[in-house]
């Protein structure tokens, strides 16, 4: 995805096939997707019935959902020579359907769930044969702290949802797309540095590294810390110590995966609590009362939610609701 592409295709950009006269479509979207993931042969059905593409940005990383028809896209040896995709990977997850992805000698077969790398720096075939939904991060690789010889061992190289990282990722990935273009644009930059990280831990997993040893084991540590407070942000007794009981780790280790953050353990602790009550305030603008929306999240004292509400976001729950509320 060359930056032309990223200017072309811009963040909250939307391709819908669906209200266009039926010999226009083919067309729009050969181009949409073009514009999307760059310089690509791509082959589509003669009649396409139905596609989109949804590009959010997120921070430096674009995330893409794309759904449609079967198609097949090849980037051959030339197309690579003549643009500067090369300056990303992407990762991908298979949302619905299946697909097959060929990358330096190896082949994958995907289905539902599986997520799978490929680098735009070398020759790649992804080939969808039926109807299918997939969610997409496009990522510079400068940002990645990984060599081209890591790279070059992960490509087509998928993580079952059946896995233990596989089964963290997947959730983590869906979710992440679908979020993109709502986060303050602090967390945009959180949620970059976590996807690299992501990825650095999906390094360590598919090439038998051991964790004790390597950075990836801080971060794997540190992806399941916060897995489990997400899980567990209802609880108003979710304290540093019981993370760290749980984890079977010291308090002081605890704190330390928490320095890359630049947020102590109890102010990410706060942080997705708000993010949470900030949700669910703008959805359901005339239904719980704010008290019970933050005690839904695990604060205990409505006062103290507006205080820090206040604080993160600049005015109070209802006037956020308020504002949510009438908005078009």
């Amino acid at each position: 995805m060359s930056p032309d592409v990223l200017e072309r295709s811009a963040p909250g950009s939307f391709h819908n096939t669906d209200l266009l006269p039926a010999d226009r479509r083919r067309a729009y979207w050969r181009e949409a997707l073009s514009r999307t993931f760059g310089a690509v042969d791509m082959t589509v059905a003669d009649e396409v019935h139905t596609g989109t593409i949804r590009t959010t940005s997120l921070g430096r990383i674009q995330a893409v959902t794309l759904e449609g028809d079967c198609l097949s896209a090849l980037r051959t040896r030339r197309l690579v020579a003549q643009g500067s995709e090369d300056e990303y990977v992407v990762v991908k997850m298979m949302d619905r359907g299946v697909a097959r992805l060929e990358q330096d000698g190896r082949e994958a077969l995907l289905g539902p769930g599986d997520i799978f790398v490929y680098d735009m720096a070398r020759p790649a075939r992804l080939n969808l044969p039926q109807p299918f939904r997939t969610k997409s991060l496009v990522l510079p690789r400068d940002i990645l702290g990984l060599s081209e010889s890591d790279i070059a061992h992960v490509t087509a190289s998928p993580l079952n949802p059946a896995t233990p990282l596989g089964g963290l990722l997947s959730p983590f990935l869906a979710r992440l797309v679908d979020g993109a273009g709502t986060y303050p644009p602090r967390t945009s930059e959180l949620m970059a540095r976590s996807v690299a990280d992501l990825l650095c831990v999906c390094t360590d997993e598919l090439l038998g590294r051991s964790s004790a040893d390597t950075p990836g084991g801080n971060r794997a540590m540190l992806l399941r810390v916060h897995a489990f407070i997400d899980r567990h942000l209802a609880d108003p007794d979710l304290t540093p110590q019981v993370i760290a009981r749980a984890h079977h780790i010291s308090l002081r280790y605890l704190h330390k995966l928490f320095e890359s953050e630049d947020l102590t353990v109890g102010r990410w602790i706060q942080r997705r609590r708000l993010e949470e009550c900030r949700r669910d305030l703008a959805r359901d603008a005339n239904g719980s009362t704010i008290a019970a929306v933050a005690h839904r999240w695990g604060f205990t004292n409505a006062a103290h939610f507006s205080r820090v509400f206040r604080a993160a976001y600049g005015m109070a729950p209802r006037e956020w609701r308020e504002t949510r509320g009438s908005a078009p």
